[in-house]
């Protein structure tokens, strides 16, 4: 694979922005930062793409860019229709290029396919909340569903899925039962940035076996 330095690029961006977002007063500088870690992985995947499978997952990546954004200039509810987009996206991708799944396999899919957005509708303490957070939450969960039943590799695109759904209930937890814990602002940014990293570099990497040399 080439341009590994932009992927490196990535991981400091997304890294960093863990200690700037405790040190750096809210601002624009502040919000680019966030942009920047899953943007550059966007860039990198953009600059892999060479099939449609390529450019479907530069797409994913870059719809969570945007939506770490608009969640700090437009709220949470638009940033979360920029995710809810990337997921449907990725739930796109992953089935298009799905194995030979067991029992096991589909039984764990379906276990996130439903977990995912019950767990997700019982944690807001307000429930007129909690429809919303299980619609999104629905998606959320079809993505890291089909995840687990594509071909790309389940310690890194698998793995990263599933650390993207625990950021999101951490974020929906602060609404809940975890409102007064600091647990879930020491935990949200690297569960949800490693996930990324990790979904993006599994992905790109087997696109990237499977070219003809």
């Amino acid at each position: 694979m080439s341009n590994r330095l932009l992927f490196i690029a990535a991981l400091i961006a997304g890294t960093s922005y863990y200690v700037v977002d405790h040190v750096l007063a809210p601002g624009t500088a502040a919000i680019v930062w966030k942009g920047a870690g899953v943007g550059l992985l966007a860039l990198w995947a953009a600059t892999q793409a060479r099939d449609r499978a390529g450019w479907l997952i530069a797409a994913v990546l870059a719809l969570g860019a945007l939506g770490d954004v608009l969640l700090e200039v437009a709220g949470l509810t638009i940033g979360a229709l920029a995710f809810l987009a990337g997921h449907l996206v990725a739930v796109g991708l992953y089935l298009a290029n799905r194995r030979a799944a067991g029992a096991a396999d589909w039984a764990v899919a379906a276990l996130v396919l439903i977990g995912t957005p019950v767990a997700a509708w019982l944690l807001p303490t307000d429930r007129s909340a909690a429809p919303g957070v299980a619609l999104y939450a629905t998606g959320l969960g079809a993505m890291a569903a089909s995840a687990r039943l594509s071909r790309f590799p389940r310690n890194s695109v698998g793995l990263g899925a599933l650390l993207f759904v625990i950021s999101d209930l951490l974020i929906f937890s602060r609404i809940g039962p975890l409102s007064a814990s600091s647990i879930p602002n020491l935990l949200i940014w690297p569960t949800y940035f490693g996930g990324q990293a990790l979904i993006a570099w599994g992905v790109v990497a087997t696109l990237d076996r499977k070219r003809p040399a």
